[in-house]
């Protein structure tokens, strides 16, 4: 009589697990996720957002990669990523989406939810450049304006950001690497705030408001520890331009430039790249699974209602 009851509860405890597994992720408008400078949706089957697409769905979350320049403006960017969610709309039958940017996809997020901000339900910025880098200042810096090395440079990044689109199977999309850089500078950062000023905070390392005055609501978090794992080649240049930094970073965003709305954290141990869980999940064994961050995040969302 035992054993039937016990056999009986551990049956009606697997239906109940069953009934709640794979919908922690399904909220009520579906995902677009915006890659970073020289991103891409995937490459030979390697998501930039390296297998968190796929744990998002096992979810039940409804997910779009976005198609933007690899190397253009925020504006550009923007405006390319207004037009794939008017698509994703159409596909869906949803009315707004969650838009998920990293490091440059923070920005131009931003930019379609304070033109169009009927189409976007939240914003969360991962690593994003919302006051600028550092690094970006001094790439600037560098290079002499409007000369025969600057166009050099601007030439080669072009041809790099269209090998990029040309290996992830997109269409070739335009490509201003200049317009890039200057954009990611703290001066070019300021001025795209001051113009769109939705969900920033008010100072330098503050938090925004949460739901901005356009009704749509804001997150971000980020990392701050440069170098997280031996095995990871992209770790030593991370810890090289990091050097660049005076104040915490992950590489190539400062903490506090990463400031966004709701700032869910920005300390993690981790790096500009392993936010996105790269390179091929190689990531600090002594931090949350970058995965396990975004399944969180989708999870808060839903229950926000979005």
């Amino acid at each position: 009589m035992k054993k039937s009851i016990i056999i009986l509860m551990m049956s009606l405890l697997s239906v109940i697990g069953n009934a709640q597994a794979g919908n922690s992720a399904a909220t009520k408008y579906p995902f677009v996720f915006v890659h970073g400078i020289f991103g891409f949706d995937d490459i030979w089957g390697i998501d930039y957002f390296y297998g968190i697409p796929q744990a998002l769905r096992e979810e039940g979350g409804r997910v779009y990669l976005a198609q933007v320049s690899p190397a253009n403006s925020t504006e550009f960017r923007g405006e390319q990523l207004r037009t794939y969610i008017q698509a994703v709309l159409l596909d869906s039958g949803a009315e707004k989406v969650n838009i998920i940017g990293h490091s440059h996809g923070g920005p131009t997020a931003r930019y379609v939810a304070s033109v169009s901000p009927e189409l976007v339900a939240s914003v969360t910025s991962v690593g994003g450049v919302n006051w600028g880098s550092r690094f970006a200042d001094v790439m600037r810096g560098l290079v002499e304006e409007d000369s025969v090395t600057e166009d050099l440079i601007r030439q080669g990044l072009n041809a790099l950001a269209h090998v990029i689109t040309g290996l992830s199977e997109g269409e070739v999309l335009p490509e201003d690497s200049l317009a890039m850089t200057e954009s990611l500078t703290t001066p070019g950062s300021i001025a795209f705030n001051s113009q769109y000023p939705e969900g920033m905070p008010s100072s330098y390392c503050g938090d925004g408001e949460k739901v901005a005055g356009n009704g749509v609501h804001y997150y971000s978090w980020s990392g701050a520890q440069p170098f997280t794992h031996l095995v990871d080649p992209l770790d030593y240049a991370l810890q090289l331009t990091s050097l660049v930094f005076d104040e915490k970073n992950d590489g190539l965003v400062s903490s506090c430039s990463s400031h966004l709305g709701k700032v869910i954290k920005d300390d993690y141990y981790m790096n500009h790249l392993d936010e996105v869980n790269q390179a091929f999940g190689l990531t600090s064994w002594f931090e949350t699974d970058p995965v396990t961050l975004y399944r969180q995040h989708a999870n808060r969302l839903k229950q926000a209602g979005l």
